[in-house]
């Protein structure tokens, strides 16, 4: 078996033609989507970047114990397990927050990996005095600050040797993606996951994608909005969207020239194909933009994933209707290979369902650390907002002690003190470190907080672009059963549900005391007491 994981990052559903979109031509995921299956209800697990791949390489959600972060010693990662049982693995990926504090320990799980230099804020090109001028000439100063030490800086340094098509952090992926192939297309037994931070933004494509969607703004470059609410004007809307919309254009035809080789070379046959992203991006839908701190509407969190299995090729063109996420692909990628998938896997393999819709799971539940959990059954969704987010209680659980750009602080880890092990720890025991509200992690870096949004239930089925929350009890009751049933299976620790409030739900809706407690931990002594914190 060959697998190809072909991961972007921010694609939306609604820009592709295979999910209904029509604001962005996309041929060739189309004609991906015609010879494959695909999966019409698949949702996020953990938020955003990183603890998506987390979910990704361990099968399991981990927003429950820690906050964006490195994996863990004791992470199963599958690419690990393929790499350890003789399959070779290969990371290509244009990804700067893998080589960042907070993102170590996932591309050297491969077996190799090529890193492609200059996306987003990669501190790629050194330069000590930046045009500051030009750079100010050129974009527009909401969304490109010009001091030194900004990041945006850096990104704008970075445009300045980005000059040909070739140049382009993408394309210069899907180029060493070809590399690989050229070398290992006769060989059996290998993983590629060719991964592309495009669309994420920056929203920046060459200029013969852009000409197809272009609005006559005639201002400076608007193309990385701040995740906040929405107070551009309708003409930059426009221009912000259709940047988006050129980058999406982008990574269509890289895809398709993937399907060519794939056609070329005759490797349907033998190679399993997926395509995927970590989360969306709200496009000033609901009044924002962005991740995180809104509730994770459906533009965020409902999320394509397309697959194509030569052993299902019977199925090409199908769908599928029942509830998988992210955590999933862990399980299934082992499952390609004929091997044993470990215990602390919660996700399960998706390769039952390419041979017909069966349902594997009841609801999705899905998050950021200490921001919103969300629970959909596909029908309705839930956004759980924690009361209070000032308040003490909530602890990081982890051996490794980073924050995305930086080490957590000599404050933070002044509070920690050694925990018993989780269920999914393998007898480890590990650090509990105090969430600080001043901590550097997302989504409460902003300093904004959530008094602003609120818990809120939307109709999936007659309000599909949720334009109005609803109120309704019964409802409400399911969804949060299901909600703490999930959290339960993952050994969240009793303080997350003291933190949410989940501990006085069965006041109201019927709940048992003994889902507040730390899983099959709670029984054994595994409680947030028990472990040694208050």
């Amino acid at each position: 078996m060959r697998t190809i994981f072909v991961l972007f990052d921010s694609l939306n559903r609604s820009a592709m033609g295979a999910y209904g979109g029509q604001s962005v031509k996309t041929p060739n995921f189309d004609r991906f989507a015609a010879r494959a299956v695909t999966f019409d209800r698949h949702y996020v697990g953990s938020l955003p970047c990183m603890p998506a791949r987390r979910d990704m390489h361990t099968g399991r959600l981990n927003f429950t114990h820690r906050s964006w972060g490195p994996l863990e010693p004791f992470d199963n990662s599958f690419a690990q397990i393929l790499k350890d049982s003789g399959i070779y693995t290969h990371m290509v990926s244009d990804h700067l927050h893998y080589f960042e504090d907070g993102g170590h320990g996932f591309h050297t799980r491969f077996s190799s990996y090529d890193f492609i230099r200059g996306q987003e804020y990669d501190p790629w090109i050194a330069m000590v005095e930046p045009p500051i001028e030009r750079i100010k000439a050129k974009f527009d100063d909401r969304h490109y600050q010009t001091s030194k030490r900004d990041k945006r800086m850096q990104h704008a340094i970075n445009r300045e040797e980005i000059v040909e098509e070739s140049d382009f952090p993408g394309p210069r992926c899907f180029a060493s993606g070809f590399d690989f192939l050229d070398r290992n297309r006769n060989a059996d037994d290998w993983f590629l996951m060719l991964e592309c931070f495009d669309p994420h933004e920056p929203f920046y494509a060459p200029d013969r994608f852009k000409a197809a969607y272009e609005t006559g703004h005639a201002g400076g470059i608007l193309d990385w909005p701040h995740y906040e609410r929405v107070v551009e004007s309708e003409e930059e809307i426009a221009e912000i969207r259709a940047n988006y919309a050129a980058l999406v254009a982008m990574c269509d035809e890289y895809f398709g020239k993937l399907i060519d080789y794939l056609d070329e070379y005759d490797m349907w046959k033998d190679t399993c194909v997926v395509l995927s992203t970590d989360h969306g991006f709200l496009l000033s839908e609901h009044g924002w933009w962005g991740k995180c701190r809104m509730p994770y509407y459906e533009e965020v969190s409902h999320i394509p994933l397309i697959i194509h299995h030569p052993q299902h090729q019977d199925q090409a063109g199908t769908r599928r209707r029942h509830l998988t996420q992210t955590m999933d692909l862990m399980p299934t990628f082992l499952d390609l290979f004929g091997l044993n998938i470990p215990e602390e896997v919660t996700g399960r393999s998706l390769l039952p369902m390419l041979a017909e819709d069966a349902p594997i799971r009841q609801a999705a539940v899905f998050g950021v650390f200490s921001g919103p959990i969300g629970v959909t059954d596909g029908d309705w969704v839930l956004y759980h907002y924690p009361p209070d987010i000032y308040r003490e209680g909530l602890v990081e659980y982890t051996l490794a002690p980073a924050h995305m750009t930086a080490p957590f602080t000599i404050d933070e880890l002044k509070t920690a003190r050694l925990a018993p092990p989780f269920n999914f720890t393998k007898g480890v025991p590990v650090l509990g470190i105090d969430a600080l509200m001043d901590a550097k992690r997302v989504p409460n870096n902003d300093g904004v907080g959530f008094a602003d949004i609120g818990t809120r239930l939307y109709d999936l089925i007659n309000d599909p672009r949720q334009t109005c929350p609803v109120e309704e009890p019964a409802v409400c009751k399911r969804l949060y059963e299901e909600m703490v049933r999930e959290l339960h299976a993952h050994d969240t620790p009793a303080g997350v549900y003291r933190w949410y409030d989940l501990n006085l739900l069965h006041k109201k809706g019927g709940y048992h005391e003994e889902t507040t407690g730390s899983g099959d931990g709670a029984a054994a002594g595994g409680g947030e007491r028990a472990r040694g914190i208050s």
